[in-house]
């Protein structure tokens, strides 16, 4: 053996070989603990809950504010909310559809898309976590600078509040009501978390069928409009906050030559040792 020759460097224990995997293999970075998942979504929480106490003695500033924009579209020539409602109050059935879309559907769907993608898209979960907190973070805080009272508070246009009139109904008097802040339309939520559960379910999915996932937010704005919850601009401002967020969070990329949806949804014999 020559002398001169440096003897080969041991790998250190416990250190995986080869590049980060996203399929579950050696150098995939572990979930995040689920305790310190639920500390952040209380957090959230707690945050929304101090945007209603901040929204109180601003109810006069969140009429202006529902006058300006609803005279805003007007301008822009948007198509009336007015008319979209009208459509849906032809069936009674077809109203009730729509009330518990909008009453049961948005925050369970959250719930489960991201339990979803933390089990089984974990390479992807990260990415989403980071883009729902800044979405979240963004609209809230627009909340705040921004008081607005929904389109079903403005009887002068000609809109009713579906969901008190036919049921089931989302709110309470707005006097009385200590869970959420009925003066946030702008932006909304309800369309951006739709958005982003679509996204994120085409982008960690391969199946043909993914693109069906786009009806989800499409069903949303035709929803929070048509009960009369969200102005056109509410989603139109809500989607140009998420363009933003998404610019900056860029959805992650497998190490490897395979794509992270690929590699999660290999059946374990293709996806190598783990």
């Amino acid at each position: 053996m020559n002398l001169l020759q440096q003897p080969p460097r041991l790998r250190r224990p416990g250190r995986p070989a080869g590049p980060v995997r996203p399929d579950g293999g050696p150098g995939r970075r572990p979930r995040p603990r689920p305790v310190r998942e639920l500390l952040l979504i209380t957090v959230l929480f707690c945050v929304y809950k101090l945007g209603r106490l901040a929204a109180t003695g601003r109810v006069g500033e969140a009429f202006g504010n529902a006058h300006r924009v609803w005279d805003l579209e007007r301008d822009l020539r948007l198509p009336s909310e007015v008319t979209v409602q009208h459509g849906l109050l032809q069936s009674h059935a077809l109203v009730h559809v729509a009330n518990s879309y909008y009453a049961y559907v948005h925050f369970p769907a959250t719930i489960a898309f991201l339990l979803w993608i933390y089990l089984r898209r974990p390479f992807h979960y990260r990415w989403i976590r980071r883009v729902v907190v800044a979405l979240t973070g963004a609209g809230l805080a627009l909340h705040l600078l921004l008081p607005l009272a929904p389109p079903r508070m403005l009887t002068a246009t000609g809109l009713i509040d579906t969901g008190a009139e036919y049921g089931p109904a989302v709110y309470g008097a707005p006097q009385t009501d200590t869970v959420a802040n009925q003066y946030a339309a702008m932006p909304s939520l309800h369309i951006g978390w739709a958005v982003v559960i679509a996204v994120g379910l085409i982008v960690s999915s391969r199946t043909r069928w993914r693109w069906l996932w786009a009806a989800h937010p499409l069903l949303t704005v035709a929803v929070v409009v048509a009960t009369a919850n969200h102005y056109w601009l509410d989603g139109a401002v809500v989607l140009l906050l998420l363009a933003a967020v998404l610019l900056l969070l860029r959805p992650p990329r497998a190490a490897t030559g395979t794509t992270a949806a690929a590699a999660e949804s290999a059946p374990p014999a293709e996806r190598g040792p783990s």
